[in-house]
């Protein structure tokens, strides 16, 4: 059905002009008639206007693809019924990705939480093995950008439920779930239906292929029972913490989440052959990235972690049990789902201040287990805080984790992490990386 000529002279509407969209728009243009259309009609401008449809249009053109960017609410857009009747024209960027480079080895990783710096530990390991590989996705360039692909390009990519849930010939050689928390319920109804997003990225897969899962996640396994997956379904139980905090001395990987995460990677890492040695060397080097557990202060007796990336409880709770003495600063739009789960033991050690759109509920999550506070703005907790510390002689962290989507208040995670940083660099006299 598909060949070298699947994607040349062809009608291609793509739904959606996020990175996605622009992405597939640069891939295709040369060969194929495109069309746009976007929610936001704000985004026509001179160099796409003649290609820019209104709806009246689209009705009117028999389209052979309709790309749709992960953005996109089927539910809940300006074309829903249209996309409804042709439903078995919508492809995705992933789908585009897989039919061009079809025999290139791919490793995709999805979960709730760790993606990116799960892909990032991998990417590090592989490249210190010379291999050529690329870091795609939600974390690196978009798939269909990169160039000079060879025959033996490795694809690290990191894909999220709206991607894995909208495509329809997407396959994978690799595919990890890392974790399965609730998330996206506004877009996916419930957390099963989240699940099945998720798994599709299994049950998809070939005979001979290699797919991770938590061994002990209820939801996983209620979903994938009596399922018939084709690869060899790999379910980890975490038994080697042991041996990785004996091997890892890189402190930002040793908190519950990642030593988690790094479970997955040594497990795929073995199916390709990679030495304990070269892990773990590769590891013990590995950075970090922006805004996911980063400390950008650790001097004396006071530590600051830029957690921005968190837009859940779920992916705070590993540092919340990691660390005494926390000043966390949580708050923006709570996700639908989610719950405040730690072990009554750590209520001690944490003090929450509270900002953004949804307080309430947050307070809610919070009444009766720890201590809090709400406040205006994320500079009244900075200035708060700096009062507050000047007290405090023992160790203390300044946990700057959210929890919550950041659209209330901020362009996106990293605008919300670099003004954190640029608080503390004046109000704190910290400087902050």
């Amino acid at each position: 059905m598909f060949n070298k000529k699947t994607f040349i002279n062809k009608k291609i509407l793509i739904y959606g002009l996020g990175l996605s969209g622009k992405s597939c728009f640069e891939f295709l243009s040369k060969y194929n008639n495109i069309a746009i259309f976007d929610d936001n009609a704000s985004l026509k401008n001179k160099k796409n206007k003649n290609i820019f449809f209104n709806k009246n249009k689209i009705f009117e053109t028999l389209f052979d693809f309709i790309i749709l960017s992960p953005g996109i609410d089927l539910k809940n857009c300006k074309l829903k019924n249209y996309l409804k009747k042709n439903k078995n024209k919508i492809i995705t960027e992933l789908d585009i990705f897989y039919l061009i480079f079809t025999k290139n080895v791919k490793i995709t990783i999805t979960g709730t939480n760790g993606k990116s710096t799960t892909c990032g530990m991998l990417y590090q390991i592989l490249k210190s093995k010379h291999q050529d590989v690329r870091l795609v996705g939600n974390i690196g360039n978009p798939p269909l950008l990169e160039k000079k692909i060879k025959k033996n390009t490795i694809f690290i990519i990191e894909a999220s439920s709206f991607q894995i849930s909208y495509s329809k010939y997407f396959k994978t050689d690799y595919a990890a779930i890392l974790n399965l928390r609730a998330d996206h319920l506004d877009r996916h109804g419930n957390i099963n239906q989240y699940a099945k997003a998720k798994l599709k990225l299994i049950f998809n897969q070939e005979k001979n292929k290699q797919a991770y899962v938590e061994k002990n996640n209820l939801v996983i396994n209620k979903n994938i029972l009596n399922k018939n997956i084709k690869s060899k379904l790999n379910k980890l139980s975490y038994n080697k913490e042991f041996l990785f905090k004996s091997r890892i001395r890189n402190t930002y990987l040793l908190d519950k989440n990642n030593i988690k995460n790094i479970h997955f990677v040594y497990q795929i890492c073995k199916k390709l052959n990679i030495s304990d040695n070269q892990i773990f060397k590769s590891l013990n080097k590995f950075k970090g990235l922006k805004f996911r557990n980063q400390i950008i202060c650790n001097k004396k007796n006071l530590k600051i972690i830029n957690d921005s990336k968190s837009t859940s409880l779920s992916s705070t709770e590993a540092l919340l049990m990691s660390y005494s003495n926390i000043y966390w600063i949580v708050g923006g739009i709570f996700k639908k789902g989610d719950k405040f789960k730690i072990h009554k033991k750590y209520y001690k050690n944490i003090t929450a201040y509270i900002f953004g759109k949804d307080k309430k509920k947050f307070e809610n999550q919070f009444r009766n287990k720890i201590k809090y506070k709400c406040f205006i703005n994320l500079k009244n907790i900075i200035s708060t805080i700096k009062k507050e510390i000047k007290f405090d002689k023992n160790n203390k962290t300044i946990l700057f984790s959210p929890s919550a989507a950041s659209f209330d208040q901020f362009r996106n995670f990293e605008h919300r992490g670099e003004y954190f940083n640029k608080l503390i660099r004046s109000l704190l006299l910290y400087n902050a990386k």
